[in-house]
């Protein structure tokens, strides 16, 4: 059996990793995931948070309540950069700015640590790779996302480099790229629909320098996307530039045992009294949002189809563009149907703004996962063997769905994601198919396979253990 890595504390000091997490709990939970795993090797692991415009998801409320519970990790909180003159209105430009304008405080932070063995970045992270090298430390890229993901993004700086066209222009249009199923020109993420926009050319910027990383780390298991792996491997995916080594390091998702801190969740002791597979869960992510009237669809769709179920809901947004805008507490009976909780109450239950995912998806009474495609939140579908009904919200949803239907064949589409309002005889629709037919059935079948090989992939002599182990070769070898 080969043993785990880890570095010799004997003839020189702890060795340590920095890692430089984006803003948001999707990209900072995963790094967190992984210094878990960097603990196990004996190294000693700090978190660089950077400061968060306005209320972001990764305020220090929330990064205080993930230090509490993981008391062997060090969280460094990176000070604001000097205000900008003229600060971008766009929020997600204005957070790439506050990540390029923090690396000399980065460089400071990796300065005051003896021994860093390496940085470990975020993509959106990625300008910090010459502070690294100028500190003779390496850089990895940590892509908290699908490989697919990864892929595509490759795949369409290259499309770009050749094509006139914008996607936007391009409607339903396949786009076909190595690795990964045809991709709808639709289905890419809205802010690189635009070859000339300031978002895309800013992260095109960001993956390119990610090629000049000494490796990719991937939240993922070779078995599930081995397609994309292989075509990244392979540097097809960008065949103008060499591609940095890449590791699938995951399924890396959270326990559970670390949601909520305090008494278990209400909803947990409902699941309890429910039947096994029962239950459809529905749940769309720290930023997913509906209005008011997208919200009374869902519930009549639930109810006509006589499904349990169990349902976060969080209020509507005052601006839909705005996804750090904080949310009040949701009035049910002003945004439910009249009378549905009263109806629905011996078989469902509605959870406001948040719910223990990880454990909820775990439990036995969880049949059916609703979910908007997040990658954290795929992962943990998949590694609790629920079948996903896909309706991908924003950012790289989209495209993680046509992975999850087209090519891992885990789920489904609720169709008018990408209209004006999702129906609730679609909801009902999609929620009888997973639940009642053989079609749902078959889901369950290949949902069990994905679940034995992602406990296999973790296991210390699996494939994911394995490629972690390595990745600390090469940091060894380095010295």
């Amino acid at each position: 059996m080969r043993a785990p890595v880890l570095f010799s504390m004997e003839s020189k000091p702890s060795r340590s990793v920095v890692l430089y997490a984006a803003m948001g709990a999707g990209h900072l939970l995963p790094m967190v995931e992984l210094a878990k795993l960097f603990l196990t090797r004996g190294l000693d692991v700090t978190i660089a948070v950077p400061a968060t415009p306005g209320s972001g998801t990764t305020g220090s409320p929330t990064i205080a309540g993930i230090a509490a519970s993981n008391p062997s990790i060090t969280f460094h909180h990176l000070p604001p950069p000097p205000s900008c003159a003229d600060p971008d209105p766009n929020l997600l430009l204005l957070m790439l700015d506050v990540l390029r304008r923090s690396v000399p405080s980065l460089a400071s932070l990796l300065r005051s640590i003896p021994s860093v063995a390496a940085l470990v970045l975020d993509i959106f992270c990625a300008e910090a790779v010459d502070a690294a090298g100028a500190l003779h430390v390496p850089a990895y890229i940590y892509f908290t996302s699908a490989a697919g993901a990864f892929a595509a993004s490759l795949g369409l700086m290259h499309h770009y480099s050749t094509a006139t066209t914008n996607l936007r222009d391009m409607g339903k249009a396949l786009l076909r790229f190595p690795g990964v199923p045809p991709i709808p020109a639709s289905d890419m993420p809205s802010l690189v629909q635009d070859r000339e926009g300031r978002f895309y050319k800013a992260r095109a910027k960001l993956y390119a320098r990610a090629m000049e990383a000494s490796g990719v780390l991937l939240n993922t298991y070779e078995w599930l996307e081995a397609r994309a792996v292989g075509a990244l491997r392979e540097g097809a995916c960008s065949p103008d530039r060499p591609t940095p080594p890449v590791y699938c390091v995951g399924p890396l998702v959270a326990s559970g045992e670390e949601e909520g801190g305090g008494a278990r969740h209400a909803c947990l002791a409902w699941l309890d009294a429910q039947p096994a597979r029962s239950v459809v869960f529905l749940c769309f992510g720290s930023m997913g949002s509906f209005s008011a009237a997208q919200l009374k669809e869902i519930a009549r769709g639930l109810e006509s189809s006589g499904h349990r179920f169990l349902w976060v809901v969080r209020s509507p947004r005052q601006d839909p563009a705005n996804l750090l805008e904080h949310l009040p507490e949701p009035d049910l009976a002003a945004l439910l149907p009249e009378g549905f909780l009263e109806r629905t109450a011996d078989k469902g239950m509605v959870v406001k703004s948040w719910a223990p995912q990880a454990k909820v998806l775990r439990h036995a009474a969880t049949g059916a996962f609703v979910t908007h495609c997040g990658w954290n939140s795929t992962l943990e579908g998949i590694t609790a063997g629920v079948p996903l009904l896909c309706w991908p919200l924003y950012a790289e949803q989209r495209m993680n769905k046509v992975f999850i239907v087209e090519e891992m064949k885990m789920g489904v589409v609720i169709d008018g994601y990408d209209e004006e309002m999702v129906r609730a005889e679609e909801v009902e629709a999609k929620v009888r198919l997973v639940m009642e037919s053989e079609e749902g059935g078959k889901l369950l079948e290949r949902l069990a396979v994905a679940r034995a090989k992602a406990v296999e992939a973790l296991a210390e002599e699996g494939p994911s253990r394995v490629a972690f182990d390595e990745f600390i070769d090469r940091l060894v070898s380095s010295e």
